[in-house]
């Protein structure tokens, strides 16, 4: 366990702190009494909606993975006990039209923190968000810690470099560095241009009359999909451990795009989806991992994480979620209306 360096409890820097991993992250340590401080980018509109309700319990620091400079200064700002690393550009998709910017921001900007924190406060230990799309090529399933990168994208290159570096920085400096592998999870916080919520945000949309379709690349892609908050879960306890190691999280299960869409348009009553979905060659990636399934053995023995929310639960309650997000305009101009 993790001792505080100040008698307020321990204090904790999330990079990505507004992204879906990064708001439920915050919630974690502030229910577990940290000081939680996250790096955001500077906006000329600030517009944090995953954690508009936390504003009054966290310090956000001005920072970018692209500037050196900044992540010292955020660094000493706050001299953390455990620095949380989840931000990158985080889209798939979008790596093959930006690589240079992906390998950039994805690969590169790790070893930039990585070396602020070992300049400004190498005691601190550090969480790295690696990814499943490192092994996008195996075909051996499940996969576990010790099977073979082979990335198919720029975006997966990117994470494979920032998971090398940060076994380099374990091992040539003796820095806490934990990498967790994790596969794909969901929540009602993820961005739409995932393809989960796209389709719970299209699902619902079609349920209210609000939209005839939904355009989709490859529903035959297979994932391992897990629920967000119980993920989070895993990093904290990484930096918990008495030695850094990787570790996979996943399910152990796989379902397909298709699967996840027959399941969402069934729950509000539609059995045929079909006349609802549009296939969009320019949404099919030049490169796609045809499947991937995870082996969190090592995670379950180790750190004592088990995975409990199920494929079909997932998929509720991302559904039931944006069916109340549009639904809430409507009661609000009932109820402006009604006065």
């Amino acid at each position: 366990m993790v001792e505080a360096n100040n008698a307020r409890g321990p204090v904790a820097l999330i990079t990505g702190i507004t992204g879906q991993d990064g708001s439920y992250l915050a919630e974690l340590l502030l229910q577990k009494g940290y000081k939680v401080y996250g790096l955001v980018r500077r906006h000329a509109v600030p517009h944090f909606p995953n954690i508009k309700h936390l504003l009054d319990r966290v310090v956000l620091l001005d920072a970018d993975l692209a500037d050196f400079s900044s992540l010292l200064s955020a660094v000493k700002a706050c001299e953390p006990d455990e620095i949380y690393h989840l931000a990158a550009q985080s889209y798939v998709g979008v790596s093959f039209t930006q690589p240079t910017y992906t390998g950039d921001i994805t690969g590169i900007g790790v070893t930039r923190l990585l070396e602020s924190v070992r300049c400004a406060w190498p005691s601190a230990r550090i969480y790295n968000a690696s990814s499943s799309e490192l092994f996008g090529g195996c075909l051996a399933e499940p996969l576990n810690e010790e099977a073979a990168p082979e990335p198919l994208s720029p975006y997966a290159v990117a994470k494979l470099y920032g998971h090398r570096m940060a076994q380099v920085y374990r091992r040539a400096y003796g820095m806490f560095v934990a990498s967790g592998i994790l596969f794909n999870h969901e929540s009602p916080r993820r961005g739409p241009e995932f393809v989960t919520r796209k389709i719970s945000l299209g699902v619902a949309k079609i349920a209210a009359g609000m939209e005839e379709k939904i355009h989709l690349g490859n529903l035959d892609a297979m994932r391992d999909w897990g629920y967000a908050p119980e993920y989070v879960e895993a990093m904290w306890r990484m930096l918990q451990a008495e030695e850094p190691e990787d570790y996979v999280i996943a399910t152990g299960t796989k379902h397909s795009v298709r699967e996840f869409l027959e399941l969402a348009f069934r729950y509000v009553g539609i059995q045929d989806y079909s006349e609802f979905v549009e296939i969009d060659e320019r949404l099919l990636r030049p490169s796609d991992v045809p499947s991937l399934r995870g082996d969190a053995s090592k995670a379950k023995a180790r750190l004592g994480w088990k995975p409990t929310v199920q494929f079909e639960e997932l998929v509720r309650c991302m559904v039931d979620a944006d069916l109340q997000l549009i639904s809430e305009p409507k009661q609000m101009v009932a109820r402006m209306q009604s006065r």
